[in-house]
């Protein structure tokens, strides 16, 4: 008896196919364009999990520079005295800080100066 693999292979086709569903042109349904679709969706997806960290700590530290002018300092002094005071606050945090509770804020730079 021959091996006849028609309902795997439909199967895998089918798992293939509605995960790149969405995809623009024949991508979303001609299995070989929707698996080369979906593999790279794939690279794109972990590379950018990596890049998004880095995005978010440069916004971070854009708005605290931004917000130190006001005091007339710069981003790096600041960091380097805030963590020569061993302050424990992050970036993400202090920029937090600068939307919704600018006096706390305001407090850690007069502590640090």
């Amino acid at each position: 008896m021959r091996v006849k693999r028609g309902v795997v292979r439909h199967a895998k086709h089918k798992k293939i196919i509605k995960s790149a569903k969405g995809y623009v042109g024949r991508r979303n349904s001609v299995f070989k364009l929707a698996k080369q679709a979906f593999l790279k969706a794939g690279q794109f997806a972990y590379r950018d999990r990596k890049n998004k960290k880095r995005v978010f700590r440069a916004a971070w530290i854009v708005k605290i520079n931004a917000a130190l002018v006001e005091f007339g300092m710069s981003y790096s002094v600041f960091i380097k005295k805030v963590a020569d005071a061993k302050i424990d606050v992050n970036r993400k945090m202090m920029a937090d800080l600068i939307d919704k509770d600018p006096k706390s804020f305001k407090a850690i730079v007069e502590q640090v100066k």
